[in-house]
């Protein structure tokens, strides 16, 4: 993993989503299908996206782009340019690649061609050996492409000596350590596979007679889709133009450890994850952060949007009256200007701003999802008090972030990190609020359906942002130096 600046000046101190892929076989136009269902994904990833499309008249396709699926995939010129009803796309946020140097071949999907055809794929994740297999492979005469860790599954791919692209793909991700949720194609057959342990999501959708498969279930809806349901930890599935699907569990058989931040923030609170929704979880997690950590105040503002409903459910257990004491200005993307000094000094006012009616002389609970580095958690509290507010109390949807992420988010260096080094006590000072309150991890999981909270013996999902417990040892990142934690 590796640090990535921010876009623009204005991004908040938020750990960022990794990417998200999407899928369409047996439709016609299948590329528009991905391009609403990239932009249906597009918080997962606003960097820049790509698309693949297959046609028997004039083979593969692509496009490439940076920015927003909106700017680049609405135009009827470039979507000409992509037909055909097997099509699969990628948006992206950079976790590992080039240190600040994106460039367009980083750019997802990626191709190779085979002695038995041409295949494309989009993978969310991150591999934890990448480095290890990258040196391997061009020690044996590979030539990469990018800088992306998604490449090493193309070249093993192409060393493989199976006779079919599905078994080749077997081969290649047997060698592969981390986190992946892969959609591929072929000219004849669509893709989907997900690592042993599932940490990333993949759904399976029907549309008409055609079947789709994406990051999550949101962006089954944009396009009609019916959900059918998730791709199992370590399944293959391979689906053919003529509907048929065929499922395959290529790796040994582990028990899996699902991200649970992808219910803290990073999926859309109108998608479905394990049978849960996404908002109803959120809004569970503010409940019991009520009953974790009460406080005396008049307002529960959440810090919009990803902290708004876990303040409702905060406000429904506590009675403390919710209430919207910090607006968002819904104009403000991720594209804006480049700015002067002046207004680069404005940071996070350009994005937020305080209802100050609302905020004068009362008591603040702010609810937010997670406190990262600490510096947007500072500037928003020093709004709330020259806004008239009589205290200002955080309560944080998540337990402290502590550890880095190795398995497809971009998360800053451990000692960045304000949990690594700072007890909540030590947080609090810092930030300079009247209190901070973290829910506990028993809490966080009672709130993803837990009733007994986290087993800590076997963990049922992948929390090692928090506990700093890695379910898949970060080998590229031991072998730089970086020391995980000791056990106990």
């Amino acid at each position: 993993m590796r640090e990535m600046p921010p876009s623009n000046p204005f991004d908040d101190d938020k750990l960022k989503e990794e990417c998200g892929v999407f899928g369409v076989i047996g439709v016609t136009d299948a590329a528009n299908f991905v391009a609403l269902g990239l932009h249906a994904l597009q918080h997962r990833g606003q960097e820049a996206g790509g698309i693949v499309s297959y046609s028997p008249d004039i083979g593969f396709n692509s496009a490439r782009r940076f920015g927003y699926v909106r700017d680049n995939f609405t135009k009827a010129s470039l979507m000409e340019t992509l037909p055909g009803s097997l099509s699969i796309g990628h948006v992206r946020y950079s976790t590992a690649g080039s240190k600040g140097q994106t460039q367009i071949r980083d750019v997802q999907p990626f191709f190779g061609e085979f002695s038995m055809g041409g295949a494309a794929i989009a993978h969310n994740g991150n591999i934890t050996n990448a480095d290890s297999l990258r040196k391997e492979l061009i020690e044996r005469g590979s030539i990469f492409q990018s800088s992306s860790d998604s490449e090493c599954i193309i070249h093993l791919m192409a060393r493989s000596l199976q006779q079919n692209i599905p078994e080749r793909m077997k081969d290649a991700l047997r060698r592969v350590e981390g986190a992946f949720s892969v959609v591929a194609m072929t000219r004849t057959k669509l893709i989907g596979v997900r690592d042993p342990l599932g940490v990333r999501p993949l759904v399976l959708g029907r549309i008409g007679d055609g079947w789709v498969l994406s990051s999550e279930t949101c962006a089954l809806d944009i396009i009609g889709a019916e959900f059918v349901r998730e791709v199992e930890p370590g399944e293959m599935l391979v689906i053919t133009e003529k509907g048929g699907i065929e499922s395959f569990h290529p790796f040994e058989r582990t028990r899996p450890r699902f991200c649970i931040f992808e219910h803290v923030y990073f999926s859309r609170p109108d998608s479905i994850l394990g049978g849960r929704s996404v908002y109803e979880t959120r809004r569970q997690i503010g409940v019991e952060l009520a009953k974790e950590n009460p406080v005396d105040a008049d307002l529960v503002c959440p810090v919009p949007d990803s902290g708004t409903p876990a303040a409702i459910g905060f406000s429904q257990e506590s009675g403390i009256p919710y209430a919207m004491g910090i607006i968002r200005n819904q104009y403000m993307g991720r594209t804006f200007i480049e700015p002067t000094e002046q207004i680069r000094n404005m940071g996070v006012r350009l994005k937020l701003n305080v209802n100050r009616a609302l905020i004068k002389g009362k008591r603040v609970i702010l609810v937010d999802d997670s406190v990262v580095r600490g510096t947007t958690s500072m500037k928003i509290k020093q709004m709330i008090l020259d806004a008239g507010a009589a205290e200002v109390h955080f309560r944080i949807a998540s337990p402290p972030t502590a550890w880095p992420c190795f398995y497809g988010v971009d998360t800053p260096e451990r000692e960045k990190l304000l949990a690594s080094h700072m007890s909540e006590d030590e947080m609090c000072a810092h930030l300079g609020v009247d209190s901070l309150k973290f829910i506990s991890l028993d809490g966080l999981y009672r709130a993803a359906g837990e009733a007994e909270g986290r087993n800590p013996d076997a963990p049922q999902y992948c929390d090692a942002c928090f506990s700093g417990e890695y379910p898949v040892a970060p080998s590229d990142m031991i072998a730089k130096g970086f020391e995980v934690k000791a056990a106990e």
